[in-house]
């Protein structure tokens, strides 16, 4: 049984504001129409994030977009996003804060407070 997520809901606008057809977005995307129309429908998972970057280029998506569409594609396979498993894999610190809050339970707080400091840092903070 095929579903609807998210995932698909979102290409499927993003592709409509392009004002692409299916088969212009496939076969820009190096896809076939059947395998793309199973993207957008839910009959498929999304794919690999090889073929989710060469749709983003179809798309001219924004990196507000781009964060989005990978969310939504890791949520809708049961998997962290697809751009942060290697950021992940390659930073011990960042898998140890991770185990911690997940042993901690409610974190939320001090994650909203780890981001505020980040974009402090970032010089992308409210006050900047």
């Amino acid at each position: 049984m095929w579903q609807e997520t998210g995932f698909c809901r979102f290409l499927k606008e993003k592709r409509r504001e392009r004002t692409m057809t299916v088969r212009e977005m496939a076969e820009r995307s190096g896809l076939s129409s059947g395998y793309y129309s199973d993207l957008e429908s839910g009959r498929r998972n999304p794919p690999e994030r090889e073929i989710l970057d060469k749709m983003l280029a179809v798309l001219n998506a924004s990196d507000d977009d781009k964060k989005v569409f990978y969310d939504l594609a890791g949520k809708a396979r049961s998997e962290a996003p697809p751009d942060l498993p290697e950021y992940i894999n390659e930073n011990e610190v960042v898998r140890v804060a991770l185990r911690l809050a997940k042993d901690q339970g409610d974190t939320t707080r001090v994650w909203n407070r780890f981001i505020d400091f980040l974009e402090e840092e970032k010089g992308d903070g409210p006050d900047d």
